[in-house]
């Protein structure tokens, strides 16, 4: 696989059928909870294999922790956490590293395989593919309200709820060849991350902001009292020059470029599958799809996003 195309995971060939899939990642606490970060931090990892169209097979811990602050029982809870997501989808965690850092951090070096006929990457989108994204935005948003204690129980349930979630279709979506290209909505937000798609697929693309699905109308309160991460924010400037935001107003600006932790795919599925990718979908409990978009020919001048609707 090519480093220009910013995919979700590396590709090592194999043979003429198989091929690893490698990623890594880990982040600091966003919930309070060290079962749930541990479940979240994991769920983000394992993801990247699937967004490839692959499955998981081993993976290793990656912790980070100031000794004299955090407790062994916290670090052994945050532990089986991931523990449990790994397990969840047949993924064998079967070792690690550790060391001291000013601040506990967690993730998950993850290998899988893939067939290489089936490997979804983002490069291979084109005009006229349907925009499909699986999880609602909001959890940049929503993890630093619960940080600063003005989120509501009812979100903070649901947010962990979302993130804890494996996207394990994209495998199945990959193996049934259903979807063109994909990649998962993380830390550059939905317009980030579709930009990069675009730019490996040399096309663009047109979003309806109103279709895009949001955690819960409190993420609108939220963004109106100013609960937005530095990352999100550093997002929202960064699209200056990618996207023709049009009338779109400033709450729905900071949800598109809303930095996710664990978010949901963003399927690019011609309209002749989208019924069986939608089935796919809510067989693996995932039941906030929506189209959102769609792709369109590579424009030469002006922005490469334009919101329409």
């Amino acid at each position: 696989m090519s480093s220009n195309t910013f995919d979700d995971a590396g590709v090592y060939r194999l043979d003429r059928h198989r091929a690893l899939v490698q990623t890594v990642d880990f982040f600091t606490p966003i919930v309070d909870d060290p079962f749930a970060y541990g479940q979240i931090a994991a769920a983000n990892s394992l993801s990247d294999i699937f967004a490839m169209g692959g499955r998981p097979l081993t993976a290793l811990n990656i912790v980070g922790f100031p000794a004299d602050l955090v407790p062994p029982r916290v670090v052994s809870s945050i532990l089986r956490g991931g523990l449990a997501k790994a397990a969840e989808v047949g993924c064998v965690i079967i070792g690690g590293h550790s060391i001291r850092n000013p601040e506990p951090i967690y993730g998950l070096a993850v290998t899988g395989v893939v067939d290489v006929r089936r490997i979804t990457a983002n490069a291979n989108a084109r005009p006229g593919d349907l925009l499909l994204l699986t999880k609602p935005l909001g959890t940049g948003i929503a993890t630093t309200a619960i940080k600063r204690g003005i989120a509501s129980r009812g979100l903070q349930k649901k947010v962990i709820a979302l993130m804890s979630k494996i996207n394990t279709a994209g495998a199945e979506l990959a193996e049934r060849g259903l979807v063109r290209a994909a990649t998962d909505v993380t830390g550059y937000g939905l317009i980030g991350h579709l930009v990069s798609l675009c730019r490996a697929s040399r096309v663009s693309a047109d979003i309806d902001p109103a279709a895009v699905p949001m955690i819960s109308e409190e993420i609108t309160g939220l963004i109106e009292l100013g609960c937005v991460p530095e990352g999100s924010r550093q997002n929202f400037h960064a699209t200056t020059v990618v996207a023709d935001w049009g009338n779109t107003d400033q709450v729905r600006r900071i949800l598109l470029t809303d930095a996710q932790t664990s978010g949901g795919l963003l399927l690019c599925v011609t309209e002749a599958n989208l019924e069986k990718v939608l089935s796919v979908l809510r067989k693996a409990g995932t039941h906030f799809s929506a189209v959102i978009g769609k792709i369109v020919p590579r424009r030469r001048r002006g922005p490469l996003i334009c919101m329409i609707g």
